[in-house]
């Protein structure tokens, strides 16, 4: 199943200038502009466009939130959230139980097991109610509850492919149909294998294979479907495209797509609850699913324990490019700090770093909203929260499974609940997901510019916050540090003056320098979306007033819409000069700093 509704209506993402350059089937990343520098780089707490894949092979290991760099608060705060999702969301609980896992670096600072891992025997329709098994054979959640991932999976196919492109068995520019001819039918001879990989191939969501009682005729399902948009043109979410890219892995190696994760992937990294089609013996170790019948599931299957959910993996023996892995919170764990490594864990490395740079690197940039590397989404606010940047990578599972990674900040996140114990239709969205992901953007520190705190607008979304400076004479100077992380297109801070005491507010025009860069003119007087995650110098003219007239008062004012948030906005060393450089006002002066109005607006240490 696919979660391709929600993901509509999203933000528009950074432009890709960079170049790849196809040799031998091999690709290699040309220069990519806020890509980051080479592999071997340290990620900075701070991030920006200058954090890039580490090439060091940190390994994990549970530890504190102090240790990980990371606010225990705020952690404390994200399973409190997290649990409230246990209860009506708004009419059912999202999720039976969720397996929380949260760090960063090589430290898992968060690893926590919430509700149950099995409590329904059935769904009943006609009451909307879930028929609970006796207590006795309930079983609670656990740390290492092993989940139906559902498209999860499709990450590690993708990894998959591109080992095969490092080592020049793939041709990421090749067209499907040369590795599987039959591929060329209804239309599909043009689409290639990076639109396979990017979801622009034309697939339509998915089609029923499951009504096809023999391999032979699914494949023949998959060989006369004709795009529903012309190869290239469109982006369009697609099973069929892993299900195709799984196809041609097995004609190219030889091997079942099974035996590749567990000889190119699981096997390396030491991911021991990490398969297809998990043996009997693991059941009681597994999160259940759906009670699957008519009409909303199409095959009647009853409660799904153990098997995979997804009724065309299943159909397909369980093993499929889209769907079918199971796992547990801290295999997942291992292959997210593979990834952010650069492709090694301890010992073992599966991927080049040049190869997880073209992973998380964006081919959609011609379908803004849709940033897509190798397998990967990216910048996806609608469940990475305010963990979203142009390089936080990730995906979801329709069972109610979720990664996010970010390159930025080196953190990752893990959120597997069974969401659709006893029904798919008890849940929609992705709220726990996004209030998680917000929660560990927030543990990450943002440390003042300049003395113990700084100005936070908060993280609050639907709302407005305002920081108004007191009056100051007009012809003067502002100067202050200013950082923003904010959802892209939707919400902004702006600099306004008043010259009527606050009556009414006018744009005031500024300048940003972020370190190391030229000087950027913000004339509307606003700024939103991402910044680098670094503080810039702000410098603005205080409009003149007329001799007599009532003195300028500035604020800076924080709006965000009812959807989604970043990592919100900070001022700091905030300064009103005269023409010659002498401070009219000073917050680092606890008389001026006194003289601050406020709403929304905190002084924070982080």
């Amino acid at each position: 199943m696919t979660e391709d509704a929600a993901r509509r209506g999203r933000s528009t993402r950074r432009a890709f200038g960079g170049g790849l350059l196809a040799l031998g089937g091999a690709v290699m990343i040309g220069a990519v502009p806020g890509a980051g520098p080479a592999a071997g780089t340290e990620s900075g707490s701070g991030g920006g466009p200058g954090a890039g894949i580490p090439a060091r092979r940190t390994t994990l290991r549970h530890g504190s939130a102090a240790r990980a760099g990371l606010l225990a608060p705020q952690l404390d705060r994200l399973v409190t959230e997290a649990e409230a999702f246990l209860g009506p969301s708004p009419a059912h609980p999202w999720y039976a139980g969720a397996v929380l896992l949260a760090g960063r670096g090589g430290t898992v600072a968060l690893h926590r097991a919430i509700g149950s891992a099995v409590r329904y025997a059935g769904y009943d329709e006609e009451t909307d109610t879930g028929i609970e098994l006796p207590p006795e054979r309930q079983r609670p959640m656990t740390g290492d509850t092993v989940f139906d991932l559902a498209s999860v999976s499709k990450l590690f196919t993708s990894i998959l492919a591109v080992q095969q492109i490092e080592r020049g068995a793939l041709d990421l520019e090749a067209r499907v149909a040369a590795y599987l001819p039959e591929f060329g039918g209804g239309g599909k001879g043009d689409v290639t294998v990076r639109q396979l990989l990017t979801h622009t191939s034309g697939f339509r969501s998915w089609i029923p294979l499951y009504r096809e009682p023999t391999r032979e005729g699914k494949l023949r399902l998959l060989w006369e479907e004709r795009p529903a948009n012309p190869p290239g043109s469109a982006y369009l979410y697609s099973d069929l495209n892993l299900i195709s890219l799984q196809l041609v892995l097995e004609e190219i190696t030889g091997r079942g797509l099974d035996v590749l994760l567990h000889d190119e992937i699981t096997a390396p990294l030491g991911m021991r609850r990490t398969r297809f089609n998990p043996p009997p013996s693991w059941r009681p170790d597994i999160a259940a699913t759906e009670d699957a019948r008519p009409p909303w599931s199409g095959l009647d299957r009853g409660m799904v324990w153990g098997e995979v959910h997804d009724e065309n993996a299943y159909a397909l023996g369980g093993v499929a490019g889209h769907a079918g892995v199971f796992s547990c919170a801290w295999d997942l764990a291992v292959l997210a700090r593979a990834l952010l490594n650069g492709g090694a864990y301890g010992p073992a490395r599966i991927l080049s770093p040049a190869s997880v740079e073209l992973m998380f690197t964006d081919f959609n940039t011609a379908f803004p909203g849709d940033a897509h590397g190798l397998g990967f989404e990216l910048h996806q606010h609608w469940y990475m929260g305010a963990m979203a940047t142009p390089r936080t990578a990730g995906h979801t599972g329709f069972t109610g499974t979720g990664l996010v990674l970010d390159p930025t900040t080196d953190a990752f996140l893990i959120v597997l609940g069974n969401s659709v114990h006893p029904v798919r239709s008890w849940r929609s969205g992705s709220a726990p997901r996004v209030a998680a992901a917000n929660r560990l953007a927030r543990s990450v520190p943002v440390r003042p510019a300049r003395g113990r705190t700084a100005w936070f607008s908060g993280m609050e979304s639907g709302t407005t916050a305002t920081l108004a400076l007191p009056p100051v004479p007009g012809a003067a100077r502002l100067e202050c540090a200013l950082w923003w992380d904010t959802e892209p297109d939707a919400d902004a801070v702006f600099l306004e003056a008043s010259r009527d005491g606050g009556a009414t507010w006018e744009p005031l025009p500024f300048v940003t320098v972020r370190p190391g860069g030229e000087p950027v003119a913000h004339p509307a007087g606003a700024v939103g979306g991402w910044s680098g995650r670094v503080w810039h110098r702000l410098a603005a003219g205080v409009p003149e007033t007329a001799r007599g007239a009532v003195p300028v008062r500035l604020r800076w004012r924080y709006t965000t819409d009812a959807r989604y948030v970043g990592r919100g906005v900070y001022v700091d060393g905030v300064r009103v000069l005269d023409a010659a450089g002498r401070p009219l006002f000073d917050e680092a002066r606890p008389a001026d700093g006194a003289r601050i109005e406020a709403v929304g607006w905190t002084a924070s240490r982080d």
